[in-house]
């Protein structure tokens, strides 16, 4: 089983094998800035501080390839001013300690290709296999590949979990979120988004059609690494029947393989909160 070892405290993860090192990072969401400047809310940029812990993380870790799992920036359907100075400078410093970058597109990386280094390379949203995992972000179906792999690391919905004291007073933790997903359900919606019909077992299918061995049975979703964002609290109590699905966004975690109420949430320090069912209560 190839190592994954979460980077303590950080919201980052370090994927080995052999001589290869794997630092992996996820919405950074540079420039988010710019929007709360629109509502007339300033807040100097967040990027050369991003920098620096990232930067402190290759220090740390001594990547041999750096993996950036979807939305690098924030504007979606444009290139804000903020993101046109920070940006290139960003990924050209970082670029200087690993030569190696890949970006796994997001949600907000639809123009993302301009701010880059032409050394950084630009991965499909449908994900990246390495050795036995699989990393997309999460907003979109992963190629058929990454249902091959026996873990699949996503991002996208921020992960944090809420607690209420007594007073009402309210916070808010970001979390680690490891689940067990039942593969031949993953593959069976998978398959029913191509268009094709299931009549069979969706393993057997899966490998006819795409060559693929189905061997998925966990997933973890990662942390954003900019913690001002704020996030989705996996524990909050929702109401009515599709409850559990406007929790959660994304086709994976919406396709029912994935057991999130017995998923596991840990802090960025390592510390183990308990299943997100058993935290419902202080949502």
């Amino acid at each position: 089983m190839l190592p994954i070892k979460p980077i303590q405290p950080y919201p980052a993860l370090l994927l080995r094998r052999k001589a290869e090192r794997i630092l992996v990072v996820a919405d950074l969401h540079l420039g988010w800035e710019a929007l709360l400047i629109q509502k007339g809310v300033h807040i100097p940029s967040q990027t050369p501080r991003i920098l620096d812990k990232i930067l402190r993380l290759i220090k740390k870790c001594k990547p041999t390839r750096l993996i950036f799992l979807g939305d690098v920036k924030d504007a979606i359907a444009k290139v804000e001013m903020e993101e046109w100075r920070d940006i290139p400078n960003f990924f050209e410093t970082i670029n200087k300690k690993v030569p190696d970058i890949q970006v796994v597109r997001g949600n907000h990386d639809g123009t993302l290709e301009p701010l880059l280094p032409e050394t950084v390379k630009i991965l499909p949203s449908t994900g990246v296999v390495f050795g036995n995992v699989g990393l997309f972000h999460g907003h979109a179906w992963p190629s058929p590949e990454l249902l091959g792999c026996r873990s699949l690391i996503t991002s996208h919905i921020h992960p944090m979990v809420a607690f209420r004291d007594p007073m009402g007073f309210r916070m808010t933790r970001q979390v680690w979120v490891k689940a067990a997903c039942d593969g031949e359900r993953l593959a069976k919606s998978f398959l029913k988004h191509l268009g094709a019909k299931v009549t069979s077992s969706p393993s057997t299918l899966l490998r006819e059609q795409f060559n693929v061995r189905l061997r998925v049975s966990q997933l973890f979703i990662m942390p954003a690494f900019n913690e001002f964002l704020g996030g989705r609290p996996i524990n909050e109590r929702r109401r009515g029947k599709d409850a559990k699905s406007r929790t959660f966004i994304g086709p994976v975690l919406r396709s029912g393989s994935v057991d999130i109420d017995n998923a596991e949430t840990y802090l960025l320090d390592g510390t183990f909160l308990g299943t997100i069912s058993q935290l419902r209560k202080f949502g």
